[in-house]
């Protein structure tokens, strides 16, 4: 005798989170529901609706789209989709045949307040959301960014010619086509980039010979980025270098370019473009005006609610540039380095997890051709212009004097192979605080190679070595969660910051020290403490759950001290990192507590497996 197929009142009382209601409740539901089925190829468009219903994917295959109608995610079978808090999504198709519940929005909110469990697990839907996502995504530079692929900015095919074209007949199909760049290309591999500034800077300005071929003028072997990239990464290309113009492979193939107003265009690119106000400046007075500029930014996209992900490499970027910038005019100064070096950042500029509050941290490479009585004076006049000028720029001097100005930090590559070799055989205090600050490194200008081989270096030392790693790890407990005894959240007692949480110390700095940790375990060159994460998880450090839910609550704690400092920028207010938890709802208390509880639970597992 056959199954007889399941009830709605079946389906309903199987599904993990609608289970989780009373069976009078569970009665409500499937009275409400309007059901309704696709064929394979059906669409469904959200970009008409005020706003959109919650829905459930009883039976089926969904795919999710963007406004570009390019891929996201699949959904599958008792899988819900609420347009409202996904403001990427903009339509969905029908995979196969599938069958699909609309979801009352008064009922949904009257759920939610019977069912504590149904509170967190359920999207909420409140009324004119969908507007205001839309409204969001429109005017956050990172959101779209994040979610467009970088094949959506391109317009056209690519205008490839010979590396030995005239530059005369280079700029007369520049104007036929009515493009700004050409892309040399030779036996289908790109050889150069031209656009219309070299034309009028090296050819023009210069007299030179437009019979000669175009090659002398090009920029050989162009940045480049690949046509699945997140146009984000695009954006953050451009601002990083001070370049408009970005050829797009597939692999090796040519397939487009892309300039910062086809970027523009489709989102905003204030980063970008202050970025080049940065290269343009002339002296320490005009980086600092420019300089200005950060809070706003930081204020912009608060308000449009961006990730602290793209938020902290947005903002790190203009530090990049004004760091670079600071070089550049002080090797105008000084004239051109005598041997190679690399200015190296530190902390949260290395991981890309800068806000408008922000010190400095930095050191420098040095070629080991590097000479102390040929040499000296240059570096240390370098990287004294180099951080006096980020201090006028707001990057006050580090406390502790970890700056490429203090000579111990502005060494050779041999000198400081030996820091790192002594600091990992002997784990002492101090050289555990050194390791913190010196492992999280990036290069910002110069040679990179220099750092490159360090790092490698280094992650071969710190591998597998448990007993540098047991240090390691109860160096990174001594950043504890604010939880008092039965798990509540305990606000700083007394002083300046009575009432308050340290957003940063507490909050950010525990989940950056345990990833800090996994990455030394592991090998991994990462930097950014999500990235670390997602290295830790593929490596086997960590449970990919346990990752997920360390990256949400880093997301959440980063995302809270943004827009803590946005709200004092707007009063007038020096941005800080305490927050008064007299100003949070009960609903962000909550997502607090489950931040900080899924930190301290992970510390817990972290110090039992390196126990000294």
């Amino acid at each position: 005798m056959s199954t007889p197929p399941p009830t709605l009142s079946d389906t309903i009382q199987a599904h993990r989170i609608f289970g989780l209601l009373s069976p009078l409740a569970q009665q409500r539901l499937a009275e409400s529901l309007t059901l309704h089925r696709m064929d394979a190829g059906d669409t469904l468009d959200f970009t008409g609706d005020p706003n959109p219903a919650l829905q459930w994917l009883i039976a089926g295959e969904l795919l999710l789209l963007d406004d570009q109608r390019q891929p996201i995610l699949t959904l599958q079978a008792s899988e819900l989709l609420a347009p409202t808090a996904h403001p990427g999504v903009a339509s969905a198709q029908a995979q196969t045949a599938c069958e699909l519940a609309r979801l009352d929005a008064s009922l949904v909110d009257s759920l939610r307040e019977e069912s504590t469990a149904l509170a967190v697990l359920l999207p909420h839907n409140p009324p004119g959301s969908a507007v205001k996502a839309r409204e969001r995504s429109q005017a956050d530079p990172a959101l779209n960014l994040m979610t467009t692929p970088v094949r959506a900015l391109i317009k056209r095919e690519p205008i490839t010619l010979p590396p030995h074209t005239p530059i005369r007949e280079a700029a007369r199909i520049m104007s036929e086509q009515r493009v700004s760049s050409v892309l040399l290309v030779e036996r289908d591999h790109l050889f150069g980039l031209v656009t219309d500034r070299d034309l009028r800077n090296r050819v023009l300005a210069a007299g030179l010979d437009a019979a000669r071929p175009v090659a002398d003028i090009a920029t050989l072997a162009p940045l480049t980025i690949d046509v699945h990239n997140p146009a984000f990464d695009a954006l953050l290309l451009m601002a990083r270098h001070n370049i408009h113009h970005v050829p797009v492979l597939d692999g090796q193939r040519i397939v487009g370019m892309i300039t910062a107003t086809d970027v523009s265009e489709q989102h905003s690119t204030s980063a970008v473009y202050l970025a080049g106000e940065i290269y343009k400046q002339r002296n320490v007075e005009g980086l600092k005006a420019a300089s200005g500029r950060i809070k706003r930014l930081q204020q912009s996209l608060a308000s449009a609610q961006a990730s602290a992900y793209s938020s902290g490499h947005i903002i790190t970027a203009i530090t990049d540039a004004i760091t670079s910038r600071l070089l550049q005019l002080a090797e105008l100064q000084l004239g051109p380095a005598p041997v190679d070096y690399v200015w190296v950042a530190a902390g949260s500029q290395a991981r890309n997890e800068q806000t408008a509050k922000s010190d400095q941290d930095n050191c420098m490479v040095l070629d080991d051709r590097y000479n102390e009585a040929q040499h000296g004076a240059y570096f240390k006049a370098l990287a004294q212009f180099v951080c006096d000028g980020l201090d006028a720029c707001g990057y006050i001097y580090c406390p502790g004097e970890m700056m490429a100005m203090t000579d111990t930090w502005r060494q050779p590559q041999h000198r400081w192979a030996e820091y790192f070799s002594r600091w990992t055989s002997t784990p002492e205090p101090k050289a555990l605080m050194l390791t913190c600050v010196f492992f999280d490194l990036r290069a910002v200008h110069g040679n990179h190679a220099l750092l490159d081989d360090l790092r490698r270096d280094v992650l071969g030392r710190t591998k597998s070595n448990s007993l540098f790693l047991a240090h390691m790890v109860g160096n990174a407990l001594q950043h504890q969660p604010p939880l008092g005894v039965f798990k509540g959240i305990s606000a700083i007692r007394s002083g300046e910051h009575k009432g308050k949480i340290d957003l940063k110390h507490t909050g950010v700095v525990p989940i950056v020290d345990l990833a800090r940790v996994y990455a030394l375990a592991g090998g991994h060159e990462a930097v950014n403490t999500h990235d670390r994460l997602v290295s830790a998880a593929s490596g086997g450090a960590i449970s990919e759950q346990s990752a997920r839910d360390l990256r949400d609550a880093l997301e959440f704690l980063a995302y809270t001290r943004i827009q803590h400092q946005a709200r004092q920028i707007a009063a007038g207010q020096p941005p800080d990192n305490f927050l008064p938890l007299a100003d949070v709802s009960n609903f962000e208390r909550s997502q607090l507590k489950d931040a900080f509880t899924v930190v301290h639970s992970l510390q817990n597992v972290i110090g039992q497996r390196y126990r000294m």
